[in-house]
């Protein structure tokens, strides 16, 4: 299986193509993304870590790590995403719809839809996290969107 670290090499390659600007920030929604709709529309996971319900969205505590040390400046690393076709055509598709939106956008979309907010409870907005959004939310949450599609 794949794990969130080829989805995420995906993603700055496609920021490293194109000249984008990717955060760390940035690069846990757009992972997020990929491994919410792969689970809505295919019914299984991309890769298994999981995602925890951070102040600032979801976000997968190794992989945040691993990219730490950029803060908010662009990730700046030579990766070439070693995916199989099917998965490279998936996550083709997750990026022209959610790669031109910018990590606050997706900040606020994520706050906007239901595994965050199942995740955070009643928690205040700043208050810290680390309770996990779980996989079966995410598929029912945009399990729901497809089929309204």
């Amino acid at each position: 299986m794949l794990s969130c670290f080829d989805i995420a090499n995906y993603f700055i390659w496609i920021a490293n193509e194109t000249g984008s600007f990717i955060s760390n920030l940035k690069l846990q929604k757009l992972v997020y993304y990929a491994q919410a709709w792969h689970i809505a529309l295919h019914n299984n996971p991309l890769f298994e870590e999981d995602f925890e319900a951070w102040v600032h969205g979801p976000v997968i505590p190794s992989l945040y790590q691993k990219y730490k040390s950029f803060g908010w400046q662009p990730i700046s690393e030579d990766v070439a995403p070693e995916l199989p076709n099917d998965v490279f055509q998936f996550l083709d598709e997750v990026a022209e719809e959610y790669f031109a939106c910018d990590a606050y956008e997706l900040e606020q979309m994520t706050h906007a839809e239901d595994p965050w907010n199942c995740a955070r409870g009643d928690l205040a907005p700043d208050e810290p996290s680390n309770e996990v959004i779980k996989k079966k939310w995410m598929k029912e949450f945009y399990g729901a969107r497809v089929e309204e599609d």
